[in-house]
């Protein structure tokens, strides 16, 4: 069952779909994609509701990029629709922008504001921390007190346990803070949706003559019987392949909670954040990114929690040094017995999709040149 196999990878979601998938077409590798899970796509994975709306399982998975070359890539799998991805919070019974923008700051505020004005009025709120060691910190002295009690304190001990203070300053380092009317969540040149669901666009991908998928099958009981012939990529939880040799490392989980409602749209976008006193965080309508016309929608309500499956690395100085650790492990791992360890479970970091897709094609690069010779083209150039 296991041989005869070049390539060996743990996981298909979107790191192992597309190392599978460049290993099959580029190199001619024969390739075994194992994946605990009984679907494709990983955290990515998408499906019909109840009522038959494309709902995506684990929570939204908002694509964007600015690497043209990826684009083009992923489109040979896939269809891309446009997507606008507005998030709105719940602050003061007002649905408002979310990251903060000019209107978002005018509407809690009650002035009007442009964005010189906007820049005095946070500059007097602002506390004057020279260097923020934490997340506190560093929100405090970009909008001040008031801004970060209503939108981010209580959003920020919900979704990870624990309070700002005890976070790295990259927890809300990554929300902008906007002096312009952009409601987009993001600002990245391509927003798209794949048109069939992310499910579909990795199916696509590992859909080769040279790639065998396992389904139901972890990697962990049968990684001693599979000898490759060259490498295995790992997309697992890291301190999970070194049986938690230094310990667990930490990580926080949702739970999804989805409602279907008999009308075209429930929410007046993808988004609504609640940093209240709500048990969920967010309800996400991904209808409205995906392209999809259908008489019903769906939502889901997400609550975090400490048990389930591994969805966010906590970022502290603590779970940095723990996986410091075991990244010693794998560094040798990877030179002994040619084990590449990428993904946001085996690099223990929140990766975006597009940016966890970047990693996967470097993570194919190094194991090409390993064992195949550098080659003039890229592997997104080269030919299928």
């Amino acid at each position: 069952m296991f041989e005869n196999v070049d390539l060996l990878v743990c996981g298909a979601g979107p790191v192992g779909s597309l190392v599978a998938e460049r290993a099959a077409s580029h190199l001619g590798w024969r390739v075994l994609v194992l994946d605990r899970r009984s679907h494709l796509a990983g955290n990515c994975h998408d499906g019909p509701a109840k009522n038959g709306v494309l709902v995506h399982s684990y929570g939204p998975h908002y694509f964007r990029t600015n690497d043209d070359a990826l684009l083009k890539y992923l489109s040979r799998f896939a269809e891309f629709v446009p997507a606008n991805y507005e998030v709105r919070s719940l602050v003061r019974g007002e649905l408002l922008p979310f990251p903060i923008n000019l209107t978002t700051l005018e509407r809690f505020f009650g002035v009007e504001l442009n964005a010189e004005s906007a820049e005095t009025l946070l500059a007097s709120r602002r506390v004057p921390i020279a260097r923020p060691a934490n997340s506190e910190e560093f929100v405090l002295s970009r909008v001040g007190r008031e801004v970060y009690e209503a939108f981010y304190l209580n959003y920020t001990r919900k979704q990870w346990g624990l309070h700002p203070r005890e976070l790295d300053t990259s927890v809300c380092g990554r929300v902008p803070v906007r002096l312009c009317r952009d409601a987009r969540y993001v600002d990245h040149k391509h927003q798209v949706m794949p048109r069939r669901g992310f499910t579909s666009l990795f199916a696509s991908m590992l859909k080769h003559p040279r790639i065998r998928v396992e389904l139901n099958c972890d990697f962990g009981e049968v990684r001693d019987l599979i000898r490759p012939r060259f490498a295995t990529v790992y997309s697992g939880p890291i301190d999970d392949y070194f049986g938690y040799r230094f310990g667990k490392l930490p990580y926080r989980s949702l739970k999804f909670e989805f409602e279907t409602r008999r009308e075209a749209f429930a929410q007046p976008c993808v988004q609504i954040n609640y940093p209240n006193e709500r048990e969920y965080t967010r309800s996400v309508e991904i209808k409205h990114v995906t392209g999809q016309r259908h008489p019903e929608t769906a939502v889901c309500y997400e609550t975090p929690t400490n048990s389930g499956e591994p969805f966010y690395p906590v970022p502290r100085h603590e779970s940095a040094a723990l996986y410091a650790r075991y990244k010693e492990l794998a560094d040798a791992e990877t030179a002994r017995r040619a084990v590449y360890f990428c993904g946001r479970l085996a690099q223990y970091r929140y990766f975006n999709t597009d940016e966890v897709l970047l990693e996967a094609l470097a993570c194919f690069e190094t194991i090409r040149r390993r064992f195949a010779g550098a080659r003039a083209s890229s592997p997104l150039t080269a030919a299928a």
